[in-house]
């Protein structure tokens, strides 16, 4: 059984709530970093795919919120936790996070002054978190219409990035190697505005597709209900990864009314709906000087 800290719980629930005040969404973390509740469905013989529909905590990021009495419920639920998870790709930072990790022996920082240097961004003025470990945290802010996927690896050794479904270690959270800090001097500061040059750096590249019959069947199907199943805060982010899916395998132009459809029934507007769809063909389809 975990044990019990509770001047530390009582730190990272005033942390937490202290974020959510910003606008961050929290969820609550034990010592390993990882979310202090376990799934209720863990000991289910053939548990089915659930964000929480069920009402019952332990979704991991699908727990986060920015509502202070849901987050004093999920520290009372879990009285172990030693700090707190900020979910990242939630309106209204958007937020993306870049690890620049120490422990695998790569200077992940140069590797990132080279990226800036190659592809003419510049980091700005942002929060940046310390790692017990000596690595930093940076913060910055997406688009509501652009979905980042975490990555390890993928940007260069040693950056991993926390994107949509992801969270970042909040400042003031205790773990078993000690305590994450916010960097002097940009604890005042919001997530900057990720530059257009690094932000296409972190999608992935277009996948080559074949085109499919225009009939959009069972897949397409799968895509709609997807993103009739998004909750608030979630639909701009199902309805750009369903549309991405949906070009990537040849029915994007076929699947765009029934998802626009979709997409308003869940409570955005036609207009909303239709721009992130754009949006999501523009990110999967190669531009003329990239086709073969």
């Amino acid at each position: 059984m975990a044990t019990i800290d509770r001047q530390a719980t009582t730190l990272a629930l005033a942390h937490a709530l202290s974020a959510a005040e910003r606008g961050l969404a929290v969820i609550p973390l034990s010592r390993t970093k990882l979310p202090a509740l376990r799934s209720p469905h863990r000991d289910d013989p053939d548990p089915s795919p659930c964000h929480g529909e069920c009402g019952r905590f332990g979704h991991g990021v699908y727990d986060a919120s920015t509502d202070p009495r849901r987050i004093r419920e999920l520290f009372t639920a879990a009285p172990w936790a030693t700090g707190y998870g900020i979910a990242c790709g939630l309106h209204p930072h958007h937020l993306i996070g870049i690890d620049l990790d120490t422990k695998s022996g790569t200077d992940s920082s140069a590797a990132l002054r080279e990226l800036a240097l190659r592809h003419l961004f510049t980091i700005p003025a942002t929060v940046v978190v310390m790692t017990p470990s000596g690595g930093r945290h940076l913060w910055l802010s997406g688009p509501p219409d652009v979905v980042v996927p975490n990555s390890a690896g993928r940007l260069a050794p040693g950056i991993d990035i926390r994107g949509a479904g992801g969270y970042l270690v909040g400042p003031g959270s205790r773990t078993e190697h000690g305590v994450y800090a916010t960097a002097p001097g940009t604890a005042h500061l919001a997530p900057a505005r990720c530059p257009r040059e690094l932000l296409r750096l972190l999608m992935p590249p277009p996948r080559s597709h074949h085109p499919t019959p225009p009939a959009t069947g069972q897949q397409g199907q799968g895509l709609v209900q997807f993103v009739l199943a998004a909750h608030e805060g979630q639909r701009n982010t199902r309805l750009f990864w369903a549309a991405c899916r949906a070009y990537e395998n040849g029915i994007g132009p076929q699947l765009t009314d029934p998802l626009v459809e979709a997409a308003v029934q869940t409570g955005l507007t036609e207009r909303e709906a239709r721009s992130t769809i754009a949006s999501a063909a523009r990110m999967t389809t190669p531009s003329p000087r990239h086709r073969a």
